[in-house]
């Protein structure tokens, strides 16, 4: 059975829930073994603020390419059909032949640096047209009076009753803005894009053979 996609627990760990999320979303929870949830909370929260407490500043970009190469290693080692793919810089982009999208279209899920009032990680989980679904792990309540009014844009929609796949619904060419508002991946020097397959399934199967 799947997993329901994960909310942050702290204001700092968008980055393990979400690389967690994408296991949850990629494999049954029979199939995920316990140690690479220990190690992936492991390797995630490298950093500190400028008081120097542990965790505070989030999951560094370097821990995201590191853990990615780790994954890697973790699938051809214990025979678990995971790979992974970081990219950085110009060529996160989403555009027609892009990975992000090609990753989307083969049954992939894309962990995505971008911004939410501050520096934060979500899941793109597929493609509907000129729009995204993603998960965000920073949990919020639609009817929230408090809620902020960036949310109030077309460009940005709430999703319920698919607690398994996604919570919002952002248009491309929002995603794709080199600024710094709600749900833009802002300027390419900053970009990341950790790719995550399970390649036992068949669409992504068929991708590998085609592409690898």
């Amino acid at each position: 059975m799947k997993n329901l996609l994960n909310y942050q627990t702290s204001e700092y760990d968008c980055g393990p829930v979400t690389v967690l999320n994408g296991i949850r979303y990629l494999f049954e929870r029979e199939d995920i073994h316990p140690d690479l949830v220990k190690f992936i909370m492991l390797y995630c929260l490298d950093t500190c603020n400028e008081s120097g407490d542990p965790g505070k500043h989030g999951t560094s970009p370097s821990a995201i390419d590191f853990l990615s190469r780790w994954l890697n290693h973790y699938g051809e080692t214990r025979n678990f059909p995971l790979r992974c793919e970081y990219y950085s810089g110009e060529s996160v982009t989403i555009t027609p032949d892009s990975p992000i999208t090609r990753a989307l279209l083969a049954g992939g899920v894309v962990l995505i640096h971008l911004y939410l009032g501050v520096e934060h990680y979500v899941l793109l989980t597929g493609i509907e047209g000129d729009r995204v679904l993603l998960f965000d792990p920073f949990y919020e309540e639609l009817d929230d009076p408090e809620l902020d009014e960036e949310y109030s844009t077309e460009e940005i929609s709430f999703i319920t009753g698919q607690p398994k796949k996604a919570n919002r619904s952002v248009s491309i060419e929002r995603l794709n803005r080199t600024t710094g508002d709600y749900y833009e991946m802002g300027d390419f020097s900053l970009r990341l894009a950790l790719i995550m397959f399970n390649t036992d399934l068949p669409d992504t199967a068929i991708f590998y053979k085609s592409v690898y």
